[in-house]
C-alpha cells in the first residue's frame, strides 16, 4: 500500500472526524439555543407582567370584592375580568386563591379545561414572588396540572374580612397549544439553518485544519520518499520544533543510523576485499616456495648434494610452518570476530606467565642479537582473566616486537601494578609507527608501509585487540618514528570475596 493511499485515508478520517465534531457542536448549539430562548421568553414575559395581578386588584377590586359577605364568589366581577382578558390577552388564566392556596374560582377561556376548584397550589413561590416584587424569575404551580410549572403574576388582596390571592398564569394552555403548533416549524427552520451554516463552515475549517495539522506529516512522508529514492543526506529541518517532534527527530536519528550502518557495511566490505587479497597473497607466497622447491627436488634430485637437499627441505618446512601459522591466525581471528570464544576467567600470577614467556623468547632474541628484558617488582598481585588468551595476546605482541626490532636492539617486557589493575607493556626499539597509521594497525590484516619496510603485523595485532576487548579493556600504543613502539593493556586485580 502506497504512502499516498495511507495519506488520503488519514486525511479522510481527519475530515470526517472534524465534520462529526462540528455537527455535534451544531446540534448542541441548536438545543441550547432553543432552551435558552424559552427561558428568555418566559423570564421576559414574567418581568413585563409582574404587576398584572396587583393592577387587576387595584382596578377591579376598588369598589367590589371578589367574595361577598355571605362567602359567595362574585361571578359578575369575574365576568368583567374575562371580558377584559379576551380584549387584551387571551393567553392568561386568572385564579382566585384562599389563604391556604386552594383554588376558589378560575377565569379560563378554554371551556374544555379540567376542573381546578379546590386544588391546592403551593404558596411558597407566590410569597417569594411578592417579596421580590416580581424582580426574580420564579415558576409556580399550574392549577390544571400540578406537576407542571408556569410563569405567573400574583398579588394578595384584603377586602374587609376576606383575604386571598389573585394568581395569574401568564402562559396558559391556549397559548402553549398555539405555540407548540408553531414550535416544530421553528425548530425545523432553526435546525436546518444551523446545519447549513455548520456544514459550510465545517467544510472550510475542515480543509484548512486538515491541511495545517498534516503539514508536518506531509513533510515526514516527503522526507521518507526522498530517502527511499536515494537522497540519504536529506533530513527534516527543525525537527525538534515540529508538532510531531517525537516522530520527526526519531526519523532523523533513524536516517543517521541507517546512513552510518551503510558506511560501516561499505567499510566492512572494503576491508573484506582487502583481507581476501592480503590472505591470498600471503598464502600464495609460502605455497609458491613449497611448490618451487619440491619441483626442484623432483627435477634435480640426482644432481643435488646432500647439503643442498637438506637446505631445500628446511626451506619447505619453514614455509609450511609459516603457512600453518597463518591459517591458525585466520581461524583464531574468525572465531574471535564471531564471538565464538568466551573467556574462562580465573585468578593467576601474571608474574609467572611473564617469566615463562621471557624464557621462551630468550633464545629467539639471542639469535637475532636483541636484548630481551623483563622488568617487574616483587609481590605482583593476582589478576583475574583468561590465562590462555592473555598468553596469546602477549605472544603476538612479542612476535611483533622481535620482528621489527633491528639487530643490537632492545625489547622490554614490563609488569606494573596500578590501583585496581596490573599493566602489561611491551616496548621495542624498532622503527616506530607514524601517528596517522597508529589507529590502522589494529584493523584486521591491515599492514601499513614506510618505503619498503612494513610497520604492521597482519592479523596479530587485530587478534590482540579482540582478546583485550573480551576482558573489557583496551590496548594502547605509544610510538614515534625512529623511537620505537610501546604496546600496553591492563588486567583487573583479583578481588577475593
Amino acid at each position: 500500500m502506497s504512502n499516498s493511499i495511507l495519506s488520503n485515508r488519514l486525511v479522510k478520517k481527519l475530515t470526517l472526524s472534524f465534520l462529526a465534531i462540528l455537527l455535534l457542536a451544531g446540534l448542541g448549539y441548536t438545543i441550547a439555543t432553543i432552551y435558552l430562548s424559552n427561558q428568555y421568553f418566559y423570564e421576559t414575559t414574567q418581568r413585563l407582567h409582574a404587576n398584572l395581578a396587583q393592577d387587576l386588584i387595584d382596578e377591579k377590586f376598588v369598589d367590589a370584592s371578589p367574595i361577598d359577605s355571605a362567602g359567595a364568589i362574585n361571578k359578575a366581577l369575574f365576568g368583567d375580568i374575562m371580558h377584559d382578558m379576551m380584549a387584551v390577552n387571551r393567553a392568561i388564566e386568572v385564579y382566585l386563591l384562599d389563604m391556604d392556596g386552594h383554588v376558589q374560582y378560575s377565569v379560563v377561556l378554554d371551556h374544555n379545561a379540567p376542573e381546578t376548584n379546590q386544588k391546592r397550589i403551593s404558596l411558597e413561590p407566590i410569597k417569594a414572588f411578592i417579596n421580590s416584587k416580581g424582580q426574580n424569575y420564579i415558576l409556580g404551580d399550574d392549577p390544571k396540572n400540578l406537576d407542571n410549572k408556569k410563569v405567573f403574576s400574583a398579588a394578595k388582596f384584603n377586602k374587609g374580612e376576606k383575604e386571598g390571592y389573585i394568581y395569574i398564569v401568564l402562559a396558559g394552555e391556549e397559548y402553549l397549544t398555539t405555540r407548540a403548533s408553531l414550535f416544530n416549524s421553528y425548530v425545523l427552520k432553526l435546525g436546518l439553518g444551523s446545519l447549513a451554516v455548520t456544514l459550510f463552515f465545517a467544510a472550510i475549517l475542515g480543509v484548512l485544519s486538515v491541511w495545517y495539522l498534516t503539514k508536518n506529516l506531509r513533510e515526514l512522508v516527503f522526507a521518507a520518499k526522498r530517502f527511499q529514492q536515494g537522497d540519504l543526506e536529506y533530513r527534516i529541518k527543525d525537527a525538534e520544533k515540529s508538532d510531531l517532534a517525537g516522530v520527526t527527530t526519531t526519523y532523523n536519528e533513524m536516517a543517521e543510523t541507517i546512513l552510518g550502518d551503510i558506511d560501516k557495511i561499505k567499510s566492512v566490505e572494503k576491508l573484506r576485499r582487502e583481507l581476501i587479497a592480503n590472505i591470498s597473497h600471503d598464502l600464495r607466497t609460502p605455497l609458491s616456495i613449497i611448490q618451487g622447491y619440491i619441483e626442484t627436488l623432483q627435477m634435480k634430485d640426482e644432481d643435488l648434494s646432500k647439503k643442498e637437499r637438506l637446505d631445500y627441505l628446511k626451506t619447505i618446512n619453514a614455509s609450511g610452518e609459516r603457512l600453518s601459522k597463518l591459517i591458525a591466525q585466520l581461524f583464531e581471528y574468525s572465531k574471535l570476530e564471531a564471538n565464538q570464544i568466551e573467556p574462562q576467567k580465573e585468578p593467576f600470577l601474571i608474574s609467572e606467565l611473564a617469566n615463562d614467556i621471557h624464557r621462551n623468547y630468550a633464545l629467539l632474541a639471542e639469535q637475532k642479537n636483541i636484548n630481551l628484558k623483563l622488568e617487574m617488582g616483587k609481590g605482583i598481585p593476582l589478576v583475574f582473566a583468561d590465562i590462555s588468551l592473555v598468553e596469546r595476546a602477549i605472544q603476538n605482541l612479542m612476535d611483533n616486537a622481535l620482528k621489527f626490532t633491528p639487530k643490537n636492539g632492545e625489547v622490554i617486557v614490563q609488569i606494573t601494578p596500578k590501583n585496581n589493575d596490573v599493566e602489561i607493556t611491551i616496548k621495542d626499539s624498532g622503527p616506530g609507527i607514524k601517528q596517522e597509521n597508529q589507529a590502522l594497525i589494529f584493523e584486521r590484516y591491515r599492514q601499513t608501509k614506510t618505503g619498503q619496510r612494513k610497520e604492521g603485523a597482519g592479523l596479530g595485532l587485530a587478534i590482540v585487540k579482540k582478546i583485550v576487548e573480551l576482558h573489557n579493556a583496551s590496548i594502547n600504543v605509544l610510538s614515534k618514528p625512529n623511537e620505537g613502539t610501546s604496546f600496553s593493556f591492563s588486567l583487573p586485580i583479583y578481588q577475593m570475596a
